[in-house]
Order: C-alpha cells, then structure tokens, then sequence
C-alpha cells in the first residue's frame, strides 16, 4: 500500500501548475492533502470525484481560500471523522481521520505559530489536543498513522540552518519538545526510521527567497506510525523533484 502527503497551498492552484496530473498518473493507493484552501463546492468535479477514489474534506468555517484538508482513498473509510468536537479548533479545518481496515489514518495541517504569541499559544495547544486524541484511539487498540504539514523541524539535520532558527516558529525548542513527547510515547518518525542520518532532504522551502533553488529547507511534513506498524514500513522517501507548491510530497510504502 502506497500513502502520499502533501501540502499543495491550494488545490486548485496546484490543478493549474499540473501538480494534480502527477497524482492521476502515479495513482497512490492514499492520498492526504493539506492547505487545499477550497470548499469542495469549489472544486471542479475531476478533483472533487476523482475516478477510482473515495474523497473526504475538511474546508475552513472562519476564512475562505484558508487552510483545508482532503483524503482520496482507493478503500472505502469504514467511519469519517471531521475535527476534534472541538469549535476552537474544528473551525479551521485541519482535521481529518479516517478508519479503514487495519488502521486510522489522520491526516492534518498543523497550524503555524507565527503572527504572535495568541498564534504560538494556538499552535501549542493544538498539538497537545492532536495527541491526547490519537493517544485515546490507541487505547482502543487502533494502529495509528498519522501525516501532514506538522509545521516544525524536528531535530538540526531537519532544517538548513538550524542556527539561525533557533529563535523563529517552526524550530523553537518548546515546539520541538512536542515532537520529542510523540517520539517517547512510541509513534515513530517513518523517514528517520530508515534514513537515520539522511542530511539535506527537506519538504518545504522559502519561495520568497528562492530557497529551493538552493536547497534551503526544512522537513516539516511527516508520516508518523504507532509502534505496532513499523515492521510493515517498506519504503519512505521525500519526493523533492515533484513541483507545484512550496511543499514537496512525502511517500510512505507498507508491506
């Protein structure tokens, strides 16, 4: 089974730029999305019912052309869930579960601390929320796999220029120790898990300063697995020379 994440800064965008003609062509058996930034009714009806898939969104109630996640899946979800139940952090759309036999997929786009400390704080408990629910799942002996645009680098061989970062959202410590509690409580990092030293492969880049060009990144998207899927980790890889956003996607292959 082939899984792919990708945060695609408008699904409609990344129709235009020919982003969406690599999906219909390589055919993952999964497909999670982030950052669709459109309401389904928006979309147009190849994108909305792609042939061969099942296709679940999750749009913003506050914003237009504002965050948003999709799943397409070749097997039919056995239950949908929508967000936490929570308003404060539903109203977003970034959040989307799946369950499907063997496993629960979530896929999710993180929110980005920056804009202030009120963004920061937003974030934080964001995160905090995302794990007591997937820890809850797994106390109702779920396998877990989760993706997405989680929004900080975890460790220095994560980003270009751990350095200069240390100070800026995305590389603080005390979002980086969020990373570091998931690791403890057994999710495991699938790319770290079979490229443990894997330096200068990144998800996303700066487009303001043209850092791709350069290579300047930082790995923020992710495919993290409960302890109980990792002997069915195949293969995972960074797909750094797929165009169409500021983000690249990321694979993940189960046995």
């Amino acid at each position: 089974m082939i899984l792919v994440s990708w945060n695609v800064n408008g699904l409609r965008a990344l129709a235009k730029k020919g982003g969406w003609d690599w999906f219909l062509n390589n055919q993952p058996d999964i497909l999670c999305l982030q950052e669709t930034k459109a309401h389904p009714d928006q979309l147009p009806e190849e994108i909305r019912n792609p042939l061969g898939y099942f296709a679940y969104f999750d749009h913003s109630k506050v914003k237009k052309g504002y965050s948003g996640v999709a799943i397409y899946s070749k097997i039919k979800a056995e239950k949908v869930v929508y967000g936490f139940g929570n308003e404060k952090y539903d109203q977003e759309g970034r959040f989307l579960e799946i369950h499907l036999p063997g496993f629960v997929l979530v896929n999710c786009y993180f929110p980005n601390g920056g804009g202030g400390e009120d963004r920061l704080k937003f974030k934080l408990e964001f995160y905090d929320l995302f794990l007591k629910h997937i820890e809850k799942l797994r106390k109702e002996n779920k396998k877990i796999i989760f993706c997405g645009d989680v929004n900080t680098a975890h460790n220095e061989i994560d980003i270009a220029r751990p350095k200069e970062n240390e100070k800026n959202t995305g590389f603080l410590r005390i979002e980086r120790d969020w990373l570091d509690k998931v690791v403890e409580k057994g999710y495991v990092d699938t790319f770290r898990a079979l490229h443990p030293e894997k330096k200068d492969t990144y998800s996303w880049w700066d487009m303001k300063t043209f850092a791709r060009d350069r290579n300047v990144g930082w790995r923020i998207d992710y495919f993290f697995v409960s302890s109980d899927l990792v002997l069915q980790i195949k293969k995972t890889e960074i797909l750094g020379n797929i165009l169409g956003s500021d983000h690249c996607p990321i694979l993940l292959e189960l046995k």
